[in-house]
């Protein structure tokens, strides 16, 4: 008898009149708003212009699912297009199905195009959003707790998680949680990339750099627990694979970054055409004025001290004229 698990949801879906509320596609939404949110407190904060980070997003975004779906749809094709598959089930995203890394690189495409329209670095844009790109990920990953998905090896721990659905090859029964596992470590990868930012002052795309090296040290182990059907290669799965080659791409790139530009940038994001003047003329004029009043005080006290020799002198030649009578 089980004494402890965590009970799995009876749906995936809520019906909110005519709209199907996806527990899947409510985390994804959230988690997006989220990475936003966090992302935009940050580039304010190296410098940014408010919603320059909303802007972009509009481009990442997009682009990070297709690409997120892509990925998943070509590792595992064999859910779509094999015998007795309906190859439109594909197209259903909210269903589930969104793989990490395709969602990242085509997801820096879009990112691309918006920072290349709007004349800003894509790194340092990376690693304003760093961070909540890990939280976000950690809000998803409870999408494939409303699917009954994406879950371990059996086990019989108090924090197991219980299935219940016997579709597509399920086996009811108490499996490790690997869902929330990944959830746990992406919030400690979100808060290790700002300590890390803070106390290092990363920048030149380094931030985001470290949380794709955190990230892939704790998949690999994770990966490795899932008892889904996968591709594998030399005894291990696809995403292992995936998850170590792209460590050790971070990786590399943090190091000769580091060697090559060190520190952060000191500007991220140019003020607009037509402001640059007005913005400077009220600061010049300021400027000015406070070199101006500097200039008076100092020459009022230059003029004191000529003033205080003279007396001093004046003095003096009393004085040896008195000596002298």
């Amino acid at each position: 008898m089980d004494l402890a698990f965590i009970p799995s949801p009876s749906r995936g879906v809520v019906e909110l009149g005519p709209i199907p509320l996806r527990g899947y596609a409510f985390c994804i939404i959230i988690g997006v708003f989220v990475a936003v949110w966090l992302g935009n407190k940050r580039w304010i904060a190296r410098g940014g212009r408010p919603g320059t980070v909303a802007d972009i997003s509009v481009w990442a975004v997009p682009f990070g699912l297709v690409g997120g779906r892509l990925y998943h749809v070509i590792t595992d094709y064999q859910l779509y297009f094999s015998e007795g598959r309906d190859w439109v089930d594909a197209f259903k995203i909210w269903e589930g199905g969104l793989g990490i890394w395709g969602a990242i690189a085509f997801g820096a495409v879009g990112a691309w195009i918006g920072c290349r329209r709007r004349g800003i670095p894509l790194p340092a844009w990376a690693d304003a959003l760093a961070p909540g790109i890990a939280f976000a990920q950690a809000i998803g990953r409870w999408g494939n707790w409303f699917n009954q998905e994406l879950y371990g090896k059996a086990t019989d721990l108090p924090w197991a998680l219980k299935i219940t659905s016997a579709e597509d090859g399920r086996v009811p029964g108490t499996y490790h949680p690997t869902f929330l596992y990944e959830s746990l470590w992406c919030i400690g990868v979100g808060f290790l990339v700002i300590w890390a930012d803070r106390r290092f002052k990363l920048g030149h795309g380094r931030a985001f750099a470290l949380y794709v090296a955190s990230y892939c040290a704790g998949r690999g182990w994770i990966e490795y627990m899932r008892v889904d059907d996968a591709h594998h290669i030399l005894g291990l799965r696809l995403n292992v694979w995936t998850a170590i080659a792209v460590f050790v791409l971070a990786v590399v790139y943090f190091v000769l970054s580091a060697k090559k530009r060190p520190g952060r940038e000191e500007i991220v994001e140019p003020a607009p055409e037509g402001e640059d003047a007005a913005d400077a003329a009220p600061k010049d004029k300021d400027k000015a004025e406070d070199e101006a009043k500097a200039t008076e005080a100092a020459d009022s006290a230059d003029s004191a001290d000529k003033d205080a020799v003279k007396d001093t002198d004046k003095d003096g030649a009393g004085a040896e004229s008195a000596k002298k009578a």
